[in-house]
C-alpha cells in the first residue's frame, strides 16, 4: 500500500517537533540559575568574582581645581557640589539661561533669599557669581518647581534647577564661595 504524500508531512513534522522539544530541554536543563533573573549593582560581580566597582556616572570634570567649590559644566548642563577634600557631595541637572559666563573661576558676590526671576517667575535661594554684558549670573529654584528651556529672546542669567538641588546649594555656597564654571 502506497503512503500519500501527506502522511509523509506529518511524520517529518512530528520528528521535527520532537527534536526541537528534546534541543529546548537539554538548553534549559544546562542553562546556569542566574540567567534570565535582572543583575543590580550590587549582584554583578568582576571576572575575578570580587563584586564589580560601580562605575562613576557623573565624576567631578577634570581641571575644575580643587578645595571646597561649586563647579558648573555648561556643555552638560550639571553642578556638583564638591567638599574640601575634592570629593563629590552632590550633582544635579540644570537648566541653563540664554546668557553663560565664560569659563573661568568665580565667587558668589551675592545671595537673596527669595525674587522674581530674570524671567518674572519667582525663584528661591539665589546665588549671584558673575555678571556678563549687564545681565547677572546665578542659581536658583523656581518656586513652582519648574525648569523650562528659556525664551531664547530673552537675555537670561538664572541656572534654574529643582528646589531640593537649590536647597542644597543654598547650603553649600556662602558669599564668597569658589564657583568653577568649565566647558
Amino acid at each position: 500500500m502506497p503512503r500519500s504524500s501527506s502522511g509523509i508531512v506529518a511524520g517529518l513534522t512530528a520528528a521535527a517537533l520532537a527534536a526541537v522539544g528534546f534541543l529546548a530541554y537539554q538548553a534549559s536543563a544546562s542553562a546556569p540559575d542566574t540567567l534570565g533573573k535582572p543583575q543590580t549593582p550590587s549582584t554583578s560581580h568582576s571576572v575575578s568574582g570580587a563584586p564589580a566597582k560601580k562605575k562613576d556616572q557623573f565624576p567631578v570634570p577634570a581641571r575644575s581645581g580643587t578645595g571646597k567649590r561649586v563647579v558648573y559644566a555648561l556643555h552638560d548642563r550639571r553642578v556638583w557640589l564638591v567638599g574640601p577634600t575634592g570629593a563629590r557631595m552632590r550633582t544635579f541637572p540644570v537648566m541653563p539661561s540664554t546668557v553663560n559666563p565664560p569659563p573661568g573661576s568665580y565667587a558668589v558676590t551675592t545671595r537673596a533669599p527669595q525674587i522674581p526671576g530674570s524671567d518674572g517667575v519667582s525663584v528661591e535661594h539665589v546665588v549671584r557669581f558673575a555678571t556678563v554684558d549687564g545681565v547677572t549670573i546665578g542659581f536658583s529654584a523656581a518656586l513652582d518647581g519648574s525648569m523650562p528651556s528659556p525664551d531664547p529672546k530673552l537675555k537670561t542669567g538664572g541656572v534654574r534647577m529643582s528646589r531640593a538641588d537649590g536647597d542644597a546649594l543654598w547650603s553649600f555656597a556662602d558669599v564668597g564661595a569658589k564657583i568653577v564654571v568649565v566647558q
